[in-house]
């Protein structure tokens, strides 16, 4: 299976804001690497981002979830650890 194949085989789930720089990055890494993710936008859902900042202990964005298991900032390494995916190709 390819490392695409694999990682779509995942649940992602990024928690964004529309100013994020940061979410943005992480969404375009994610789609640089073939992974499919559902986008949250916790500045329209005020339920979302407290539940979000309950279970991480954190407000900031971006959070990506994998397989639920949050990684709080765009943290590459430990994204492509839980996707079991290499490191990227320049």
């Amino acid at each position: 299976m390819s490392q695409a194949n694999t990682a779509r085989a995942h649940r992602v789930l990024v928690f964004t804001t529309p100013t994020c720089p940061w979410c943005n990055r992480a969404k375009s890494y994610l789609r640089s690497r073939g992974v499919a993710f559902k986008e949250v936008d916790v500045s329209r859902d005020a339920r979302t981002a407290n539940d979000l900042v309950r279970r991480t202990g954190q407000m900031g964005v971006p959070v990506i979830e994998i397989d639920g298991r949050p990684v709080v900032g765009f943290d590459q390494r430990q994204v492509d650890r839980l996707l079991g995916l290499g490191p990227a190709r320049a």
